[in-house]
């Protein structure tokens, strides 16, 4: 099993920034890649940004490219979201997760972690 914890959401103004941090536990070797994704009340969650763990390839939901960055800490076996330019419609509960297998679903997810961004 790989636990994951984020942390780092909270309330900020349009324009402004926040970095999310995503903390493994467990069967971390297992893993090879990590994603952020993000839900509003009333609609599907949403994939955000990914990473490979072993080469740090990554991709981003258009929405967000260009404000956001993901990247990776092996030694400290955390994945961080860097959220610059903060819009209102990124106002959500952002998720954690984690796959072993290439091509599978996601097995592995954190508790969530509130992101709200005033205008």
């Amino acid at each position: 099993q790989v636990q994951l914890v984020e942390s780092g959401g909270g309330l900020v103004q349009a324009g402004g920034s926040l970095r999310l941090s995503c903390a493994a536990s467990g069967r971390t070797f297992s893993v090879y890649r990590m994603a952020w994704f993000r839900q509003v009340p009333g609609k599907e969650r949403e994939f955000v940004s990914t990473i490979t763990w072993s080469a740090g390839g990554t991709s981003y939901t258009d929405s967000v490219k260009g404000r956001f960055t993901i990247s990776r800490d092996n030694a400290k076996n955390t994945v961080y979201l860097q959220m610059n330019d903060l819009k209102p419609e990124d106002t959500a509960i952002y998720y954690c997760a984690a796959k072993s297998i290439p091509g599978e679903e996601y097995r592995y997810w954190g508790q969530g972690t509130q992101v709200t961004v005033s205008s």
